[in-house]
């Protein structure tokens, strides 16, 4: 999928007005339709099924906030076809409308910014479940996992389940990261795929609860390791690409300690400092090609970077300085494309610089729990983005050196030691 892209000058764009706040308009049936009939042939491919766990609870006509987990686009298709029976609008990322608000608004879908405060969004959720009658689709992880296990969940989950105050099902897939895991530029594998929809709380059991209860609930029922899953039920993918970028996410070399030097092709990744190879088996495990596995679990070498990171950040040795491509959005006509600059991240946040000197901005650490940022972004680049509610930058970096996954570790760590502190 792709999104409309304007070449326009820095100064021209930041005198666009931002669009006025819309409310959800009622979804028309006719889209539903469109939407599971476009994803049949998906479905039909991967011999999709569902179990349903205590779905019996829900009325046909109650609305409901579903939560599901998010893996790949194919996350979209499950959805439309689980809830065909009833109306429902999908909270989505705003770039998502962009070139297509009027398509996407029919959809039902609601406009949001991943991983920023959005005061608006409650509403209109409240709006579509109260006034409409309409359930609510959310993937509150916001982002697409990097390496098959889940991201995290926005701390104000709990307290906004009790303020919507309708019952809350979830719909957890198993298969769907396997069959288009995002580092693999979107080329798909034979891989069968199911979920389970199940009611997990009443609006009774969200008001016995404190937010704080509901967060661990949540936090729990979200865990998922798709590599994990693999192994266990034996789940052969033997495409001969299933390696290929790899480094995206594997992007440390845990043996000489090179960053930006991993490179994956076929169905290896190596080093290209120090020679070290693994061979990522048809059942999803990590095999040295020769000498000591440091992992033999993807999940647990992004773990590992994970702590490398952190350790960096308390150490105070942490610091990404890269020239990046930069475009805005400022409103759903277009993603402008305004220049290039550098964009920084350190202890103190994120500094981005460019457009001949014009374009100065800097985020807190404390502005995100997590960060936007993206693989192969509507076919156009490994993406980083950044920004207020009224104007995102998405940034592009130009040099390699597979500096997304680790922005994103570095900006979740940071965000724990300096706001959880």
């Amino acid at each position: 999928m792709k999104i409309k892209v304007t070449d326009k000058p820095y100064a021209e764009v930041c005198r666009i007005q931002s669009p006025a706040h819309k409310r959800p308009a009622a979804q028309s049936r006719f889209f539903r339709w469109v939407l599971k009939i476009a994803g049949a042939p998906e479905l039909k491919d991967v011999r999709f099924t569902c179990r349903r766990i205590g779905m019996e609870r829900l009325a046909p006509d109650e609305p409901c906030l579903v939560l599901m987990n998010h893996s790949c686009f194919l996350d979209l298709k499950i959805a439309a076809t689980l809830l065909s029976d009833r109306p429902y609008h999908i909270v989505c990322t705003s770039d998502g409308f962009v070139g297509k608000e009027g398509l996407m608004r029919r959809l039902g879908c609601i406009p949001t910014q991943k991983f920023l405060t959005d005061t608006l969004l409650v509403r209109d959720m409240r709006y579509a479940l109260k006034t409409l009658k309409s359930s609510i689709l959310m993937y509150p992880e916001a982002s697409y996992s990097f390496d098959g296990t889940a991201t995290p969940l926005p701390q104000s989950l709990g307290r906004c389940l009790q303020f919507l105050d309708v019952p809350v099902v979830m719909i957890k897939t198993y298969g769907a990261f396997l069959h288009d895991p995002l580092y693999n530029n979107l080329r798909l594998r034979r891989v069968d795929v199911s979920a389970d929809m199940e009611y997990l709380f009443s609006p009774a059991m969200l008001r016995e609860r404190s937010a704080e209860e509901l967060n661990a609930l949540l936090q729990e029922r979200f865990t998922f390791d798709a590599f994990r899953y693999q192994q266990e039920n034996k789940i052969c993918i033997d495409e001969p690409f299933r390696a290929d970028d790899l480094n995206r996410v594997l992007y440390k070399c845990p043996h000489c300690l090179t960053e930006g030097q991993m490179q994956g092709r076929g169905d290896t990744i190596r080093c290209q400092s120090c020679g070290k190879a693994y061979r990522l088996s048809e059942y999803g495990a990590l095999e040295a090609l020769s000498g000591e596995a440091k992992f033999t679990h993807i999940p647990d070498w992004f773990r590992w970077e994970r702590e490398m990171v952190r350790n960096e950040l308390i150490a105070g040795t942490y610091r990404m300085e890269t020239a990046v491509d930069i475009c805005m959005m400022v409103d759903m006509k277009s993603i402008y494309r305004v220049g290039s600059g550098t964009l920084t991240h350190s202890f103190a946040g994120f500094h981005l610089t460019g457009c001949d000197g014009a374009l100065d901005y800097r985020q807190s650490p404390a502005a995100s729990y997590s960060l936007y940022s993206d693989y192969y972004w509507y076919e156009i680049g490994d993406m980083i983005c950044i920004g207020t509610n009224s104007t995102l930058y998405y940034c592009f970096p130009k040099e390699g050196g597979d500096v997304v996954a680790k922005a994103r570790l570095a900006a979740e760590e940071l965000y724990k030691l300096t706001v959880r502190a």
